[in-house]
């Protein structure tokens, strides 16, 4: 259930960092999806999330 939780905060996060995010190129990675739902672009980062979450893993690891 932790895992959900922290996933969602996560889809919030790049739901509101998407513009700047897509600037350095997250967002825009293969398993990434962008999709237009009620006249808004909605954005699933699922590729840039794991790819964050290792990062972290990894800085985590080494602290």
């Amino acid at each position: 259930m932790r895992w959900l939780l922290v996933f969602l905060l996560a889809f919030l996060v790049f739901q509101g960092l998407a513009g700047w995010l897509q600037r350095i190129g997250l967002g825009r990675l293969p398993g990434d999806f962008s999709f237009r739902w009620r006249g808004r672009v909605w954005h699933l980062p699922v590729a840039s999330s794991l790819l964050l979450s290792l990062i972290a893993m990894l800085i985590g690891a080494l602290i």
